[in-house]
């Protein structure tokens, strides 16, 4: 359990006021947990350490701040890999919408279906990589999901998945205020992809736990929406068992504010993570990657690549450690963080940090941050190429080690394809 610390009294007047969500047995229990666990470490203040570059107020606030509804106009994203698509409206399921949720090697249920049954696997999961990736820092908001979720999709995977299976995150709503928790149980040999899209809500809380046994595979891909004036604080929580394979990426482009918190944990040997993102923020923008990578097996790979480009005062953070526990021996880990400065006015606040109690690993860590290089634009001027169209081909070239990092190469061009878009769109 997160260390007890001192408690605002507001956040707990707040906490005596939560009503939980309709549901009993086993789920209920599980939140009734999840809100002792909030009164000990209570929800986060700018004063905590990891905290102090984003200023959670907008995320904890009793009510959520309006946000105007965006319409992009664009043909939907990964609608050419064809998914099998679960999708949300202002964060409850919707069946018109979605797809009959049956395929071969998968089976898919709400979160509400598996609470009534009394032995179902996702008891065994809902709430419990959350509860331990909060030592040896406290993830309140991420607690504060488990206790009041009001939806979600459970997914086990039992052999080899071939289609991808697509979370549809829709609004209807400028005040929708959603909470959803996803868990995914990867069996022994089985692999999945795994794609999440759209912005949800005006404020929207994710939590997704995955749990990946020996020989697993999940391939995790998300795009956060466009929508200018949405909150979003989302936290992926994966534990890897032997010779499994985790990559997750995620895109943000546009809105208010956006915390990604990640936490894996190596639990078997020869497991791989690869952990990327890529965000770009123009104006009132403030995007930050929160990251805590814990080796406790041999002969385990960790690779984090995130970029961000920033303009017109935008804000990005990224916070990323690497923790090799004692005996976790052989270990290789990587992280990189880096942003792109289009102008004065923007600001990238990194805190990278290695742990180590092994003495036969290979680990680094290196941040830069810095503005398009004028000997690369020269070149390309020189050759003919318009200084916008310059500039937009440099901007994708920083982005591209991040975008590399995704296992499907249609994704990957499809996500590309978009931010060639995005940047032709804010040239003015």
């Amino acid at each position: 359990m997160a260390v007890a610390r001192k408690v605002d009294p507001a956040a707990l007047a707040r906490l005596d006021e939560l009503t939980l969500p309709e549901g009993g047995g086993w789920l209920r229990a599980a939140r009734e947990d999840a809100v002792q666990r909030l009164r000990v470490s209570g929800l986060p203040q700018r004063r905590d350490e990891y905290w102090k570059y984003t200023d959670p107020t907008s995320l904890t606030a009793a009510e959520p701040p309006s946000a105007a509804l965006f319409e992009a106009g664009e043909v939907p994203l990964f609608a050419g890999e064809g998914p099998l698509r679960a999708v949300f409206v202002d964060g409850r399921f919707d069946a018109d919408r979605s797809d009959d949720l049956t395929a071969e090697g998968v089976e898919i249920v709400r979160l509400d279906d598996a609470a009534q049954a009394d032995i179902h696997w996702a008891r065994d999961l809902y709430g419990r990589l959350e509860a331990a990736g909060q030592v040896p820092v406290p993830r309140p908001l991420a607690t504060l999901n488990s206790a009041l979720a009001t939806d979600g999709v459970a997914l086990r995977v039992t052999g080899r998945v071939a289609r991808p299976i697509a979370l549809v995150y829709l609004r209807a709503d400028e005040g929708a205020d959603a909470i959803l928790h996803h868990l995914v149980k990867v069996e022994e040999g089985a692999e999945v992809t795994l794609l999440e899209t759209g912005p949800g809500a005006a404020r929207l809380n994710t939590v997704l736990e995955a749990d990946v046994a020996a020989g697993g595979k999940l391939h995790h891909v998300r795009t956060q929406g466009r929508d200018h004036q949405r909150r979003m604080n989302t936290h992926v929580f994966a534990r890897l068992g032997a010779e499994s394979v985790f990559k997750t990426f995620t895109l943000s482009v546009n809105g208010r504010l956006t915390r990604n918190e990640t936490v894996v944990e190596f639990t078997g040997d020869d497991a791989v993570a690869h952990l990327a993102g890529a965000a770009v923020g123009d104006g009132e923008f403030h995007h930050d990657d929160t990251v805590f990578v814990t080796h406790d097996a041999l002969n385990c790979e960790s690779r984090q690549v995130f970029k961000k480009v920033l303009r017109n005062g935008a804000v990005g953070v990224f916070q990323g450690k690497i923790l090799v526990r004692q005996g976790a021996q052989k270990t290789d880990g990587y992280q990189l963080s880096q942003s792109l400065l289009l102008d004065d006015d923007s600001q990238f606040l990194a805190k990278p940090e290695l742990e180590i109690y092994a003495d036969d690993v290979a680990c680094s860590h290196g941040s830069t941050s810095g503005a398009i290089d004028d000997t690369a634009l020269f070149y390309l001027r020189s050759r003919g190429v318009p200084d916008a169209d310059a500039k937009d081909l440099l901007v994708l070239a920083f982005l591209a080690e991040a975008i590399a990092e995704i296992e499907d190469a249609d994704i990957a061009a499809d996500l590309v394809a978009r931010l060639e878009a995005w940047l032709r769109r804010r040239r003015d």
